[in-house]
């Protein structure tokens, strides 16, 4: 018997209790909103973001199958989120539909690499900044993440295909080279990463108007916790320890960055704390100074010399690298018998 998948969401039609399989309720959303090359978007043809609690009516139905592969991406989760929550699902129901789906999504990742080992933000959707070379938002960490525990059947993904596996060993190996020739040189010293790069060149790029060409430091956290999860070679430690050493000595000490409410708008706060270390978002890729990008595409190095609606549209400072250098950092050195 044919279904109507439209009607069987919208709770019209009945299965037949043998055609019955286990369902996990997020998990058969998910399926829905899957695109045709095996990705997922952030958000529809409607511009509208994709919102797993939102209720499945004929209106949504429709703008979910008028979205097309353009709308793939990694960033904002994408993507890694689904194929976890597939995985997961698969382990709970054995539901064959889940794990089709999931390796489906894994292709998606393998064919969006670049040669180099680099991911783009979007694939196939080339415009603007999408063709680059993404660590912002953690979009490239994610999918080696997930490319990761294929290869080593962590976290569920030992049910994963086996020819897949080899497949995400061989994109895991060229993604940390690619990392690792990503990380900024200053005269010859490897410091922390950059958002995003020239996916040909692999030189520093800048994204949107306020994201200038800068060292990242919530992403380049991402990036050291990633490499501390590989076998360690003498190029993993060398790379571990100078991203761990640039934070060391750029923090900013006595300050805090808290979120809050002002007659109803919300408003971020940098105010003396002595008690407080932050760091900020971005710094110069030349001397490190802290700086700030405006919608104007204008750089600043005085935080309050940036607009206000950037000033409290965006997350300029925070505790990044708190706990990688008091926890992480010394827990990894111990682990693999590494003198620091």
């Amino acid at each position: 018997m044919k279904l109507n998948i439209c009607a069987l969401v919208l709770g019209l039609w009945t299965i037949p209790s043998s055609a019955q399989e286990k369902q996990d309720s997020l998990a058969e959303k998910i399926l829905l909103y899957q695109l045709p090359n095996g990705g997922w978007g952030k958000q529809l043809e409607d511009k509208s973001v994709v919102n797993y609690s939102l209720p499945i009516d004929k209106n949504l139905m429709r703008k979910i199958k008028s979205t097309g592969d353009d709308h793939a991406t990694i960033d904002n989760n994408a993507t890694s989120r689904e194929i976890n929550a597939l995985v997961k699902a698969y382990s709970e129901t054995r539901n064959p539909g889940y794990l089709k789906a999931a390796e489906k999504g894994i292709r998606y990742l393998l064919t969006m690499q670049y040669d180099n080992g680099g991911f783009p933000q979007y694939y196939p959707n080339t415009s603007l900044y999408r063709k680059q070379i993404t660590f912002n938002d953690n979009a490239m960490i994610n999918a080696l993440t997930v490319l990761y525990n294929v290869a080593e059947g962590k976290n569920d993904f030992a049910v994963i295909d086996e020819k897949l596996k080899q497949k995400s060993e061989e994109a895991l190996k060229k993604g940390i080279v690619c990392i690792l020739k990503t990380q900024v040189l200053q005269s010859g010293k490897p410091t922390i990463w950059a958002d995003q790069y020239n996916e040909i060149t692999l030189q520093p790029e800048k994204a949107r108007a306020f994201e200038p060409v800068s060292l990242a430091t919530a992403e380049s956290v991402g990036i050291v916790r990633f490499l501390m999860m590989q076998p360690v070679s003498p190029e993993i430690e060398r790379s571990v320890k100078a991203a761990v050493r640039w934070f060391q000595e750029h923090d900013i000490e006595g300050y805090s960055y808290e979120v809050g409410k002002q007659n109803g708008k919300t408003v971020r706060i940098l105010a003396e704390d002595k008690n407080s270390v932050i760091w900020a978002r971005f710094y110069d890729i030349h001397d490190n100074r802290p700086l700030f990008g405006d919608r104007d595409g204008s750089v600043k190095y005085n935080y309050n010399e940036v607009s206000e609606e950037r000033r409290n549209g965006y997350s300029w400072f925070g505790d990044y690298a708190r706990k990688l250098i008091a926890k992480e950092y010394p827990k990894w050195l111990e682990k693999n018998k590494i003198q620091e």
